[in-house]
């Protein structure tokens, strides 16, 4: 996850971690946490390629590139992951990369989703296929509420992506069925708190005519996808 000048260096590089590289973890990693902080904005797919996440950085090395060989001479995906997670915590010196740009599980998340997909053809499937996938749905406030809750098998949305409301004051809430912590917010004009799985995000505001944002605002969620359009007319 750095910047790299020349190909061949990287792949230099990449050798030269395989014997520092750690492949194994007491847990499983969570996938779906490592590709939504992957494509985050300022995180890694704003420098890096990699296909089955839909990101298209060309300051840092193409991530599909720089394994697709390795695989083909029979290297893992937990491999890729150690070599991958001692780049984060290591960046090279004069890199563009920030040392600690993710951390502890984070990091390791992150390095087991590009150890499954990096240089592997294919499309992500089940709730990794829907994180930056924004989902259909629409809300509707009534007697100055509008409610829009939290997907509930985890993916990386709300269940609606747009929603109208009345101009003046507006209480909009969010239940949260999902196993990942979440809030609502309307950038810049509120926010609830972040509430585990059974809690409720709520918040009230007043708003003139216009079109708003809505979001989640734990880090990665909106860029993974949870997000949407609120029209007050």
């Amino acid at each position: 996850m750095r910047r790299s000048a020349q190909k061949p260096l990287l792949l230099v590089s990449l050798v030269g971690l395989l014997a520092l590289a750690a492949c194994g973890r007491e847990d499983e990693p969570d996938l779906v946490n490592g590709k939504t902080l992957f494509i985050g904005e300022g995180t890694c797919g704003s420098c890096h390629t990699l296909a089955r996440a839909g990101t298209k950085g060309t300051q840092g090395p193409d991530l599909d590139e720089a394994f697709e060989q390795a695989r083909l001479d029979g290297m893992n995906d937990q491999t890729i992951e150690g070599v991958v997670h001692r780049q984060i915590a290591y960046p090279a010196r004069g890199s563009i990369m920030p040392a600690d740009l993710v951390t502890g599980d984070d990091a390791r998340d992150v390095a087991a989703y590009v150890g499954d997909v990096a240089g592997n053809p294919g499309e992500d499937t089940g709730a990794l296929a829907d994180v930056g996938v924004q989902k259909g749905g629409k809300a509707t406030a009534e007697n100055g509420v509008l409610k829009i809750d939290a997907d509930e098998s985890g993916a990386l949305a709300f269940t609606a992506s747009t929603a109208t409301a009345p101009a003046g004051p507006l209480e909009i809430v969010m239940q949260n069925p999902s196993p990942i912590d979440h809030d609502i917010a309307l950038e810049g004009d509120g926010k609830g708190p972040v509430v585990g799985t059974g809690g409720t995000s709520q918040f009230k505001t007043t708003l003139k005519p216009g079109k708003y944002t809505f979001l989640c605002t734990v880090p990665g969620h909106a860029e993974g996808g949870m997000q949407g359009e609120l029209t007050v007319k």
